[in-house]
């Protein structure tokens, strides 16, 4: 990792920190404000040990950009929680043979980037 990358990370590590620490819910309950500072700062963590040992530069690229769209998203809509996520058509096909690839390549390319680090369910 250069040193330029290495100080975009901990940049955006130290901005989701920043983000966690002032982070206000719609409706104005403090509980909730507190169950969302919690999973900010927990899904923070997880994702950022778990790219930790990355160190092809286009794989942590893809992951800023993840981060970055995550952060967007969770202003815009004030709310932390990833977007769903919907099946292209077709994504549900037989689970056989050729179909089956095509399905989880379908799956594959509809994946947004702000759920990349996230596994399929």
């Amino acid at each position: 990792m250069t040193a330029s990358t290495r100080r975009t990370v901990l940049s955006l590590y130290m901005r989701v920190f920043r983000i966690a620490r002032s982070w206000q819910v719609q409706s104005g309950v403090t509980s909730d404000s507190e169950t969302e500072r919690k999973y900010i700062l927990q899904e923070a963590c997880t994702l950022f040990r778990q790219n930790q040992q990355l160190t092809d530069q286009e794989s942590i690229k893809r992951c800023i950009e993840e981060c970055e769209a995550r952060i967007e998203i969770g202003f815009h809509y004030r709310n932390p929680y990833p977007r769903p996520t919907y099946l292209p058509p077709m994504g549900l096909a037989t689970q056989k043979g050729r179909k089956l690839k095509a399905q989880q390549r379908l799956r594959k390319q509809a994946k947004p980037v702000y759920l990349q680090s996230h596994d399929e369910t």
